[in-house]
């Protein structure tokens, strides 16, 4: 399943001419003292899917403020052909709103191309035509305030409002301007940032050393693709689609690539129908239901579901390995599951060298190579630094993570009166949904009807045929017969600890 992330893009577009105007903005911007009803930080998928939303409700005024300069998502992974793990139905509205201005659909309407899209039959679209439509949504929707750096966020127990301070910032990226914005309600979709594992960190932070994360693989695929020997790191799909890239583009015979992952196998996701329910609001609303202890101990058995490959990758990997042994021989790739790397270091000023160790055989080697590119995934941004002024008022669990609840808000002290909403933030509190962009529309729309306490987008009574629980949890209105056998009711006795 794809994550959420904001990269740097190009300056923010004019609205094309082909592009029929929204509705107005709900309403003018406020002075600088008056409070609005909701200020967003940050603007990857899941904010801008909570401003498109929440773009009609004319009683709201908002605002959303990222740092970078524009739109654009994962732009080192935009690889030709690369498609998104998730159906286009899972846009930034659709499952919450089909009939919005703001659908895939309609952008395609919009650039004259939903006839050739009905005929090309695309249930899973190009990346690259994902950050397109977000790009348009972001190019055209009221209220996203780009190079706009929040610093800090405070409670002001005297206004009951929150303090959102910024920094403006110009073309360069420099401080032009600061200012400070006060408003009732946060949300925060500060998105995630690229994991790099310790052993090499003083690599990838040195600019001489070829060891790159697979986020910036596309600025610097020139380099890897002439590079004597390379090496991946990483068995999800990042890991799988830059092995195939690279695969595909370098010579037969004189491939030179490693792959390499601390996994026991380059194992397919899964994506059987039953085992995709577990990226409902039905699964969302158990996993949050169960004790803390037990979602710690679920959530790392769960990785099959959204950190291995997807069938189609695999199958071409082995059809272009296939294709090389054609004419005899075997091309000169690597591929080793179950490795760890221990430490790591330079080989003069080009090189890298990798101690490897097998866990299974009890085993270690070392593997000299001129490129390094980590597919090691992305972990979620630390709220620390930019929730500091919060921290008084925050609840948190027996790990020190901050305490959600079921509507996506943070477990604040009673006297906060207003709400800090977060988005793929909550992992350990909703499950592995939480990245998913097919769950985009229906987080929105949850804190949405939280916040107005109103219903603007009802939500589905049941999303999935599987009941997860031996009964149905108290928050999902069940639909006809759920939480019974097929032979009866069921009972619930809950067993002694």
């Amino acid at each position: 399943m794809n994550a959420e992330t904001a990269a740097p893009g190009a300056p923010t577009a004019t609205r094309p001419s082909s592009t029929p105007s929204p509705s107005p903005s709900p309403s003018a911007s406020p002075g600088p003292e008056a409070p609005r009803d909701l200020v967003g930080i940050g603007i990857g998928p899941f904010n801008l899917s909570l401003a498109a939303l929440a773009h009609p409700l004319t009683e709201l005024d908002t605002a959303f403020y990222e740092q970078r300069p524009a739109f654009h998502w994962h732009p080192g992974l935009l690889l030709d052909g690369a498609t998104l793990q998730v159906p286009f139905l899972a846009d930034l509205v659709t499952l919450a709103d089909p009939t919005s201005h703001w659908t895939f659909l309609n952008y395609l309407k919009t650039r004259e191309r939903l006839y050739p899209f009905y005929f090309a039959e695309h249930f899973h679209i190009h990346r690259a035509e994902y950050d397109a439509y977000c790009r348009w949504v972001s190019e055209n929707l009221p209220g996203l305030h780009f190079d706009h750096q929040v610093d800090a966020v405070r409670w002001n127990p005297e206004r009951s409002l929150f303090e959102v301070d910024f920094t403006q910032l110009d073309s360069d990226g420099e401080a032009e301007a600061l200012g400070r914005t006060y408003t009732r309600n946060i949300a925060l979709g500060i998105g995630t940032e690229p994991h790099i594992p310790e052993p090499l960190k003083p690599l990838a932070e040195a600019p001489t050393v070829p060891v790159i994360h697979s986020a910036d693989y596309l600025t610097h695929r020139d380099r890897l693709l002439t590079a004597d020997h390379v090496t991946v790191i990483g068995s999800g799909q990042s890991g799988a689609e830059i092995f195939l890239d690279l695969l595909k583009n370098r010579p037969a015979g004189r491939e030179r690539i490693h792959w390499l992952t601390r996994t026991e196998a380059f194992r397919p996701m899964e994506y059987s129908k039953l085992g995709l329910e577990h990226f409902t609001p039905d699964y969302t609303h158990y996993f949050h239901h169960l004790t803390e202890a037990t979602r710690n101990e679920l959530l790392p058995r769960q990785g099959q579901l959204h950190k291995a490959i997807d069938t189609d990758t695999i199958t071409a990997i082995h059809e272009e390995l296939y294709r090389r042994t054609l004419h005899g021989g075997w091309p000169d790739t690597t591929l080793t599951p179950g490795v760890n790397v221990r430490t790591a270091g330079r080989v003069a000023t080009t090189q890298v060298e990798l101690h490897l160790e097998h866990r299974q055989q009890g085993t270690r080697s070392r593997l000299t190579t001129d490129a390094v590119v980590l597919a090691t995934g992305y972990r979620e941004r630390p709220l620390g630094r930019l929730l500091a002024g919060l921290d008084p008022y925050m609840r948190r669990d027996s790990r020190e993570r901050p305490r959600i609840d079921e509507h996506f808000r943070l477990v604040l002290d009673p006297s906060v009166q207003g709400a800090v909403y977060v988005q793929n933030a909550e992992r350990h509190t909703h499950g592995v949904g939480a990245p998913d962009l097919g769950l985009a529309a229906w987080r929105s729309a949850t804190i949405l009807n939280t916040l107005t306490g109103k219903n603007p987008y009802p939500q589905p009574r049941r999303t999935a045929f599987t009941t997860f629980g031996l009964t149905t949890d108290a928050h999902r209105t069940p639909g006809p017969g759920a939480g019974q056998h097929p032979t009866g009711r069921s009972t619930l006795v809950k067993l002694a600890d």
